[in-house]
């Protein structure tokens, strides 16, 4: 087992025991929850008020606070101070009131809901009725999964892209001219555009307590872009269509040039950072260590999955003995950069978002979390095998000019691979919309 594998997967082994060595300690980071209403839940009012006040534990921005009322009007909103906002009501002299709140955290656009209700014109001093029994509201579940599903198409198009560009770029120019290679590129890119565009319009459904149907309107696509989330979404779709120019650039031939190299590397920066502008890696003590720590997450999961990608789909099949000599070694070296950088990068993030050995091992996210640690040790393994065939195979396959047979070993380790990469994106997409303190 090479050095660097072996450091990485005792990392990975340690990784519990790191969060306490840290001294990290308390619970993990919850998203925007409501401190206090005026009038307070539950309260009997002798006079009906004209406005209701919401306080929360944090900072709030008015365009990301909804208040509906029960019969799904929603009502005016707007700021008294940093972390309250104010709600106009039209309430009856007498009778019961009853309305709906969510909130979107302004830093990585997760909502939380719930309702609130008071007598007016009675002594009683519970509200009662029937809207007391019934459930607070929470985001749409099937919304959730299709969102977890484009973040994970995201996840994906921004490695394969990402990663495929720089594996072009560095290591196979000569991939510009392949077809296969050309071909994941694209789809990369158009994967990329189609799940930013389509998140926007998730998000805003999620965070409105809509169904997949409201993900279609143009006024919810109007109210997200209106929130900070919703300008980052915006940014990362600009910069999918800036990618457009470098990859049309690219399939012209123009991977040799300098003014290319400067333009990718430009956008790629670009993709990587709105892509982990907000997420849970903003919260916690250390925001700006969190923001560096995921950027650096995303760029080696990029540069390794895009190339392995590249790899797999464009290089493998064309069984060049020298191109594989060439190529293979050097992806290798690559990746085991990659992989080390994950890794620290990871702790880091752990210890930013769920900060305590017992969030780890009792918040539905630290689980999660553990889940995508254990599938990314057997992905180590299987990179390692990877590594040993190209140590004692690949000057046979030299020799043989890439025999098919020699081939297949390293094929059938790559594939190996890719699936098992393709499970931690998706326990990703999860961890995204998971709340670190549940």
């Amino acid at each position: 087992m090479t050095p660097t594998v072996r450091r990485a997967l005792l990392l990975l082994v340690l990784t519990p025991l790191l969060h306490v060595l840290t001294g990290a300690s308390g619970t993990a980071v919850a998203h925007t929850e409501l401190v206090s209403s005026s009038p307070k839940d539950g309260a009997a009012l002798k006079k009906a008020p004209d406005h209701l006040t919401l306080t929360f534990d944090e900072a709030v921005d008015p365009a990301g606070v909804r208040v509906l009322t029960m019969d799904g009007d929603r009502l005016p909103v707007s700021r008294t101070g940093a972390d309250s906002v104010r709600v106009s009501l039209a309430a009856p002299e007498q009778g019961r009131i009853a309305v709906v709140w969510s909130v979107v955290d302004e830093e990585d656009g997760h909502a939380s809901s719930g309702r609130i209700a008071f007598a007016v014109g009675t002594t009683a001093t519970t509200t009662g009725g029937d809207e007391a029994s019934v459930p607070a509201p929470a985001p749409s579940p099937s919304v959730r999964k299709v969102l977890v599903a484009a973040r994970w198409a995201g996840y994906l198009s921004l490695a394969l892209f990402v990663g495929g560009l720089a594996f072009v770029a560095l290591l196979w120019p000569l991939g510009a001219y392949e077809p296969r290679a050309r071909a994941l590129l694209g789809l990369a890119w158009a994967g990329g555009l189609a799940a930013t565009v389509a998140a926007i319009g998730l998000q805003g459904a999620y965070t409105s307590l809509g169904g997949l149907r409201d993900a279609l309107r143009p006024a919810t696509y109007a109210d997200v872009l209106a929130t900070e989330p919703g300008v980052v979404l915006a940014a990362r779709g600009l910069m999918w269509v800036l990618a457009a120019v470098v990859l049309g650039a690219l399939l012209q031939g123009a991977a040799r040039s300098a003014g290319w190299r400067v333009g990718a590397l430009a956008v790629a920066f670009g993709l990587l950072r709105t892509t982990g502008m907000h997420g849970h890696s903003s919260e916690g003590g250390e925001p700006t260590w969190g923001a560096v720590a995921d950027f650096a997450h995303l760029l080696g999961a990029s540069l390794w999955i895009g190339g392995l990608a590249m790899l797999a789909v464009a290089v493998l099949p064309r069984r060049r003995a020298g191109e594989l000599a060439a190529v293979v070694p050097g992806y290798s070296r690559l990746a085991a950069v990659s992989v080390t950088g994950i890794v620290v990068a990871g702790l880091v993030l752990a210890w930013q978002v769920v900060g305590s050995y017992d969030a780890l091992l009792h918040t539905s996210y630290g689980q999660l979390l553990l889940v995508k640690t254990a599938v990314l040790g057997g992905v180590l393994v299987a990179a390692y095998a990877s590594r040993q065939w190209v140590r004692t195979r690949l000057d046979l396959a030299v020799l043989l000019r890439g025999d098919a047979a020699t081939v297949r070993s390293f094929g059938y380790s790559v594939a190996a691979e890719t699936g098992l990469v393709l499970v931690v994106l998706a326990v990703t997409s999860l961890l995204v919309t998971a709340d670190p303190g549940r």
